[in-house]
């Protein structure tokens, strides 16, 4: 530990600067003064206001995803005319966590803030996996050492034990503390600690793994490792030259690596890596054929992006926008309407949901759409505007996103099938409603005001789900306009028509993803072109899939389809996205705000692929000539796991609780494939317990089937606490011994919070 601990200091010292004053920005009226200072682990930021006594708050640097300069958020954008931009800086939180906005006293100390935290931040991205857990090491140190002297006495290895869950008599632990006491002091130092915790962290249930393949129980010898690979692992290709690079890329030893040999040092630093995650590397980029249809792809999508909380009184804000994007998510959401000034507006209509421009999340998407993928974003466009703000709404996005707007069919002619992601990338897609259709673009017809366009179905299926919403006001006074045409529009619950005109410059922007209204799929079969997409609610999918399920993969092999949230959902939960996977369904539109397992299933499905936003469908569901019926699947696969779990974090916030752990294993898939079971728990610990315990599932389809791993700490008397999670496709898993990082509920790590799992498929016959 002691390299950590000198480079450490040497950035401590170099950021010694960082403890200041300032001003703290939640809106135009609340801005408060703060002290910040970095910590002197250089991981942690402490800050207080004078008011508050001895109290204060703490957060973590590896909280910390990136830092924006200048005005840079919506809060600090509202207070540009009071602070000057190279005063101002914003620190963006991982997960869900509100932004930190602050303004510096001085241009030089917020300079040297911005400069210090991206140092940190690029130090802790760079960090080895040692040095991870050195880093974590360290950070237990701090935490026990309560009088920091820079060492610990045994008292405060007592309290640490209470803090790490660990459950031990005071005999024993007495006993390590002993041992790890080199100098007799009756205190721990640093490198003492470091012994006293790899004694704490012996891992009995990795050492029989080792044991049971090492010839003299020391090392394992080239051979030796080979066979592991082969026999657990499950490696088929080259397996001694894998094993060299094993040994090359985690053995510490060089006496070990002279001697092309793995120490148990070595082995539990290969298992904790990336090669030896359940997660397949071979899976985590881009590996899929990106050349087929649209409509060939599960889609990341996000519904009323907008919303950061829930859909009455919720906060409206451009950041939901950026926050989906970094995430991988493909097509965000905005509805659309009337707003001063001539200005269109972005809200939940006849809500209190706060009002953002629409002009403003035009610019955040234009700025973020691929950031973290190239592939095409689709802008789902509610449109409730008057024809004059739809012209507007057109120059926005044509001034701001420019040639990255797709205007028109990439080869200039009427499409016979949608284009691929690897054809549009870099371009953003409208899907909103549409005068006529492509085919009248390219004959020369599309100004024809006779022609009645397709019914948009979502507007009145929305008003259906909310009947406390007012309908969509009636857009029928004077003439429709150079440029627009009548829309006819069924309200649901209404009794009558309402018609909404259109403009021409917004219908123009709208070329592969055209809204219609759903008739039936014979309708569509027949009639339906491959650029038009019906939604539907998620009640209205499900009733489509249990009456046509068949029909409804058929359909979606075409064209697009997208589902989104019930609108009695107010709180914004998310309805199980499995479900509408099972039927091909591309765009499976949920609440990015909400965390839960809807979030951990999307998650986990778009973590393949190089977390692009776009997964390939399985053939079957691609194929017009196949037919897959997601109730009635063929036996494929069965799939085992047993398992163990290191350093689980605590849940209950009393001081002297310790975790009681169970592991739920989870398979969403086809209905026959839906499944769950637990292991027991484990009484008082949640630092090193060990089930064996193996849990069989019979899957049915395997191309369809995610797993979720879930860790709870068990309570007889009430609803057990959630600890942590992680979820994964099956075709994504490596088979053996494998480690599993667990995710906090709002879906960021918590290292080093892990599971040990030995996993086999078996085919069945």
């Amino acid at each position: 530990m002691a390299s950590l601990l000198i480079l450490l200091k040497s950035i401590q010292s170099l950021l010694a600067k960082l403890g200041a004053v300032m001003r703290k920005i939640k809106s135009r009226t609340w801005k408060k003064q703060r002290y910040f200072k970095l910590e002197d682990d250089c991981m942690t930021i402490w800050y207080k206001s004078k008011k508050a006594g001895n109290a204060h708050s703490t957060f973590s640097v590896s909280d910390v995803e990136a830092i924006r300069e200048g005005h840079q958020s919506e809060v600090l954008l509202s207070i540009a005319d009071e602070f000057p931009a190279e005063r101002c800086f914003t620190m963006v939180f991982r997960g869900r966590r509100a932004n930190l906005d602050l303004v510096a006293e001085s241009a030089e100390e917020a300079e040297s803030w911005i400069r210090g935290m991206r140092k940190l931040i690029e130090n802790l991205e760079n960090m080895g996996e040692r040095e991870k857990l050195d880093q974590w090491i360290w950070d237990w140190f701090k935490k026990a050492d309560k009088n920091n002297d820079g060492r610990m006495n045994f008292k405060e290895v007592q309290n640490l034990l209470k803090m790490m869950n660990v459950d031990m008599n005071e005999q024993h632990a007495h006993r390590l503390f002993t041992m790890a006491d080199k100098s007799q002091s009756g205190t721990l130092e640093d490198d003492e600690f470091v012994l006293f915790y790899k004694m704490l962290t012996q891992r009995e249930d990795v050492l029989r793994v080792f044991q049971r393949y090492s010839a003299d129980g020391q090392k394992l010898s080239l051979s030796d490792l080979d066979h592991f690979l082969r026999e657990e692992q499950l490696v088929g290709d080259n397996v001694q030259q894998y094993a060299k690079q094993l040994i090359e890329l985690y053995e510490p030893s060089d006496r070990a690596k002279l001697l092309n040999a793995m120490t148990f040092d070595g082995f539990l630093m290969y298992l904790g890596s990336a090669e030896g995650s359940i997660f397949s590397p071979q899976r985590r980029g881009v590996y899929q054929d990106m050349s087929q249809p649209l409509c060939h792809y599960f889609i990341s999508s996000s519904h009323n992006t907008y919303l950061m909380e829930d859909q009455l009184r919720g906060q409206s804000s451009v950041e939901g926008y950026i926050r989906a994007l970094k995430r991988g998510c493909r097509c965000v959401e905005v509805d659309c309407w009337d707003g001063a000034n001539g200005e269109p507006i972005v809200y939940h209509g006849h809500t209190f949901t706060s009002k953002i421009l629409f002009k403003d999340v035009v610019s955040a998407v234009g700025k973020y759409a691929f950031k973290v993928s190239d592939y095409p974003v689709i802008l789902s466009i509610e449109n409730h505007c008057s024809v004059e703000q739809q012209r507007v709404m057109a120059q926005h996005l044509n001034h701001i996103l420019g040639d990255k707007l797709l205007k028109s069919t990439l080869d200039g002619k009427a499409p016979i099938r949608l284009p691929s992601p690897e054809d549009l990338k870099g371009k953003i897609l409208l899907k909103a409603k549409k005068i006529g259709g492509l085919e009248e673009s390219f004959s020369g017809t599309e100004d024809s005001l006779t022609g009645e366009p397709s019914d948009e179905d979502e507007v009145a299926e929305i008003d259906g789900d909310n009947l406390h919403r007012e309908s969509v006001r009636s857009q029928g006074k004077g003439t429709a306009g150079r440029g627009a045409m009548l829309w006819p529009q069924a309200q649901t619950g209404i009794g009558y028509k309402s018609k909404q005109r259109l403009s021409k410059e917004l219908s123009d922007c709208v070329v592969y993803c055209k809204s219609v209204r759903f008739n039936s799929f014979k309708h569509a079969r027949i009639h339906s072109k491959v650029y038009e997409v019906a939604s539907f609610t998620e009640y209205k999918a499900r009733k489509h899939l249990r009456e046509a399920g068949t029909e409804f993969v058929l359909h979606n092999s075409r064209q697009l389809t997208r589902v989104y949230p019930s609108g009695f959902r107010t709180d914004s939960s998310n309805f199980g996205p499995q479900e509408m996977w099972n039927a091909g369904c591309q765009i499976v539109a949920l609440n990015f705000q909400t965390a839960g397992e809807g979030m951990d299933l999307n998650d986990g499905l778009f973590s393949q692929n190089g977390r692009c936003g776009y997964v390939l469908k399985p053939s079957f569901m691609r194929e017009v000539e196949k037919t897959f019926d997601p109730e009635m699947p063929q036996k494929l696969d069965g799939y085992n796991p047993v398992i163990s779990g290191q350093q689980l974090p605590k849940v209950n916030i009393k001081e002297d609780s310790i975790v009681d752990p169970l592991v739920r294993v989870e398979i969403h898939g086809v209905p026959t494939d839906q499944a769950k079971q637990e292991t027991r728990y484990i009484d008082n610990n949640g630092f090193n317990p060990v089930w064996y315990d193996t849990l069989r599932f019979t899957i049915h389809t395997p191309d369809l089937a995610m797993v979720r791993f879930v860790v709870e700490d068990y309570d007889k008397t009430s609803k057990n606490d959630f600890v942590g999670q992680y979820t994964l496709p099956l075709t994504c898993m490596q088979q053996g011994y494998r480690h599993i990082y667990l995710l906090s509920k709002d879906g960021t790590s918590i290292p080093p919070s892990s599971l040990f799992v030995h996993i086999r498929i078996t085919g069945l016959k």
